[in-house]
């Protein structure tokens, strides 16, 4: 349990840590506290909106005093910093740093005649579901966040998300499954007309994964059986629920491995369904870890599927070096790159300039996950400077609502759908191959786009071939 107070979370940059503009260098009792709260009317309303809890009445009367002495804005980014999803996280110091020297971000901006600076306080969940929960309680209640944003799979996205919806907080969401998001709210993907107030999130899903990854398979010679590798996770149930209904219609044959547990360690016996049903096309969504340690013992077991398509993993250079050369041709799903035809709303900025800069400044390969994390931050700042009170929540989340902005991971446009405050971005088809001169494939393994039939405007720099002739 976290003691009002008691900050758990720490900036992977070193910023977070301690006071929040100089507030907390003076100590407020909770007797003065709640004496500066006012009415009891006004201590009635604070206790309705956190649900009567006294910390969070307290927490609460400390953020409009906080507001009111520094009118500084604070936005919460949880993330993976360390864990089975870190590589995820690898580009969100850079992303981060690089909104941070915005204008909006270091100047501030001005609405309701009033000038409000901007803090972001980054937190690491270490890729587990309950501290994303506590990260994310801890970021309002102690340390003054007016609006949360969470990245990187529903093991961090959904905890936050409830979070928020219940305490009535904005949030942003991104790179997680929109079903998955939607699902974990307490929605229901297959008739998605319920809204969450509070919540919105930018990604794709189970449509789009099949759009990305079946043409792919259409354009390999293959007897069209498809070996399903689906944890018994968030995303696995996801995949398992709407995925073969998409894999039959295009005139394929599912086989499912069965619903193992995250960190599982010897696939023999799934390895050994997928070769007595002579599976030639392979898809899944584990977690990496999981997956580097099947396709390895794949690999010694003689299953060489034809074509293999890969959710949530092999997304960065990262994951690339724990399989070297096993990673030659396996095709995956990307949502951001330098070679998109994208801009930054913030600065003009494009794709690739941004990519560009962070293999400058870091000597790391670029990763697409630069582009969603910028992306959220773009999307929090323009609810807030649209806001006529940033401070309001309902206010800037009625803005998350109705938002239509052009940014760097494309368009994001809240209000189409598929479900109510869910903003929809393509997905192109990219296979991982050995590097050749250029900006951004010079390097040992790279990622080229080799179909681009969700995202025609992206260009296509490769040729799809057979992850195993």
């Amino acid at each position: 349990m976290l003691e009002a107070g008691a900050p758990l979370g720490q900036s992977g940059d070193g910023e977070g840590r301690g006071s929040l503009d100089g507030a907390s260098s003076h100590v407020l009792s909770r007797r003065q506290l709640l004496m500066g709260a006012g009415s009891g009317a006004a201590v009635l309303g604070a206790g309705k909106l956190f649900g009567g809890g006294l910390d969070r009445l307290v927490a609460e009367r400390a953020r409009h005093i906080r507001q009111s002495a520094t009118r500084t804005i604070v936005v919460g980014f949880v993330g993976p910093q360390t864990g089975a999803l870190a590589d995820f996280a690898t580009s969100n110091n850079f992303a981060i740093s690089a909104v941070r020297a915005t204008s909006g971000f270091s100047k501030g901006f001005r609405t309701g005649g009033q000038h409000y600076d901007l803090q972001i306080i980054s937190v690491d969940t270490q890729s587990n579901p309950n501290r994303a929960s506590e990260v994310a309680k801890d970021l309002v209640l102690n340390r003054g966040a007016d609006i949360l944003i969470a990245s990187s799979t529903p093991e961090t996205d959904n905890p936050v998300a409830q979070f928020c919806e219940v305490e009535g907080v904005p949030c942003v969401s991104t790179v997680v499954p929109w079903e998955s998001w939607y699902a974990g709210l307490g929605g229901n993907p297959l008739k998605p007309t319920q809204k969450f107030d509070y919540n919105v999130a930018f990604f794709f899903g189970l449509p789009q994964f099949g759009d990305t990854f079946i043409p792919m398979w259409k354009r390999i010679s293959t007897n069209k059986v498809v070996a399903e590798m689906f944890p018994n996770d968030a995303d696995g149930n996801a995949f398992r629920a709407g995925f073969p209904p998409q894999i039959k219609a295009a005139g394929y044959t599912p086989v499912d491995g069965g619903a193992y547990p995250d960190g599982t360690a010897n696939y023999t016996s799934m390895i050994s369904k997928f070769k007595s049903h002579d599976c030639e096309v392979y898809v899944n969504c584990p977690l990496p870890p999981d997956f580097n340690t099947f396709w390895k013992q794949a690999a010694q077991q003689g299953f060489k599927p034809k074509i293999a398509t890969v959710a949530k993993v092999l997304l960065f250079p990262a994951d690339v070096k724990a399989l070297g050369p096993l990673v030659n041709n396996i095709a995956t799903d990307a949502w951001w790159s330098p070679f998109a035809p994208y801009k930054s709303s913030l600065t003009g900025q494009t794709a690739a300039g941004l990519a560009l800069e962070y293999q400058q400044k870091t000597g790391q390969q670029w990763t697409q996950a630069i582009g969603s994390t910028y992306a959220a931050f773009e999307v929090a700042f323009d609810a807030l400077a649209k806001a006529s009170d940033p401070r309001d929540r309902a206010e800037v989340a009625a803005n998350l609502q109705k938002m239509k902005i052009e940014s760097i991971n494309g368009v994001l446009d809240f209000t189409k759908g598929p479900a109510p405050g869910v903003a929809l971005i393509p997905a192109a088809g990219v296979q991982w191959k050995r590097g050749r001169k250029g900006k951004f494939t010079d390097f040992p393994w790279a990622m080229f786009v080799v179909d681009n039939s969700d995202a025609p405007a992206w260009p296509i720099n490769g040729d799809l071939e057979p992850t195993n002739p």
